[in-house]
Formats: C-alpha cells, sequence, structure tokens
C-alpha cells in the first residue's frame, strides 16, 4: 500500500517521484494499493488510517529509524484498527543500515535534498561508498541524518535483490529552489537484469 502525496511537503509519506511505486510493485511482483492524501500534516494520518481500515491486513510495516514522529503516529492507527506495528529497522544505527544497502548490492540514488551542506550535485547521486562517507561527513558538520530520517534528502531504489527487473529511468531533470532540490523522473521503464 501506498499513501500519494499530493503535496511535496508531506511529514509521512514519500513525494518525490512517487509515481514510479508501480514500477516498483511490478518489479517486485507485489499487488499495489495506492490512496491520495493533500500530504497535510495531521490529516494525512487520518487519511492513512481511513485508508488501512478498509483493508485486510494484519499490520503496517514501517521502515522508521528514527523519526518518532511518524513512529508514534503509526503506532497510533494500528493500535486504534488492532493491527501490529512493525518498525524493522528502528534505532539501527543509520551507518550500519547504509552499509546493508552496500552489501545487499540495493541500487539507490537521491531524489530530493533540503538541508545544510547539500548542493544541486547531490540530486541523482548513487549511494555508493563515498555517497556514504560524504553522508556521515555531513552529519559530522550539519547533523544531518545519515539515512534522511529528518526529510534531509529522499532516494529512490532502482533494483535490490528482491526485484526480478530493475527500474531504469529515460527522462528526468533536476530542479533548485533556495536550498532544496529535486530530481523529478517524468519517464522511466522496467528493464531485465
Amino acid at each position: 500500500m501506498s499513501m500519494i502525496p499530493l503535496s511535496e511537503d508531506s511529514w509521512m509519506f514519500h513525494y518525490p517521484n512517487i509515481w514510479l511505486v508501480d514500477l516498483f510493485a511490478k518489479a517486485c511482483g507485489l499487488c499495489l494499493v495506492k490512496f491520495e492524501t493533500a500530504g497535510e500534516k495531521e490529516t494525512e494520518v487520518k487519511d492513512l488510517e481511513h485508508v488501512v481500515e478498509g483493508l485486510d491486513v494484519e499490520g503496517l510495516v514501517s521502515g522508521a529509524i528514527a523519526s518518532q514522529y511518524q513512529k508514534t503516529r503509526i503506532e497510533k492507527v494500528c493500535s486504534r484498527l488492532k493491527i501490529k506495528c512493525i518498525t524493522p529497522l528502528w534505532h539501527m544505527n543509520p551507518a550500519d543500515v547504509l552499509q546493508q544497502l552496500l552489501d545487499l548490492k540495493f541500487d539507490v540514488i537521491i531524489t530530493a535534498v533540503s538541508a545544510h551542506g547539500f548542493t544541486p550535485e547531490w540530486l541523482a547521486r548513487r549511494i555508493d561508498e563515498n555517497c556514504v562517507e560524504d553522508l556521515l561527513e555531513l552529519n559530522r558538520r550539519y547533523g544531518v541524518s545519515p539515512v534522511g530520517e529528518g526529510g534531509e534528502y529522499e532516494s529512490l531504489v532502482l533494483d535490490a535483490p528482491f526485484f526480478s527487473k530493475r527500474i531504469e529511468i529515460v527522462e528526468a531533470e533536476k530542479t533548485w529552489r533556495n536550498e532544496r532540490g529535486y530530481f523529478l523522473v517524468s519517464k522511466a521503464r522496467l528493464r531485465e537484469k
């Protein structure tokens, strides 16, 4: 299930390139259910609860690592609906999370940045060993979450061990306003690995 925020300032949900979730689901061989939300603080949590209430599910899995904001809201939704709240990455060391991405050979790029220390050159950058070192340095210098947990950056998985095909970007553009930027994909497709 994916919530599709209509605002780039969503507090809970991924915004840039969210339309690619369709390709992500196909690459993973998963059924996908999508719902739109205005992406407004707190209202989007009510939207999530309303959607989940109508599904036949036993729980919600969240990728929250350190965001108390996201975790507590998802826990409240699960509690009210009497379903499980699963957060397998909760309180993992961010450097370890990034190292696991590298070890498992995930292909991930940065699609949005919005924190001190980031520049337009970060957009579309692959998260590789050098990138991880630079993210850890931004953490030391500016307090940026190395995993973007505070919204400092967003990412897009192009390939993972559990993908049957990989996502290939065909057309995209970078936009930059003040100290915030996006790498927006306008055309993509699945291709054989």
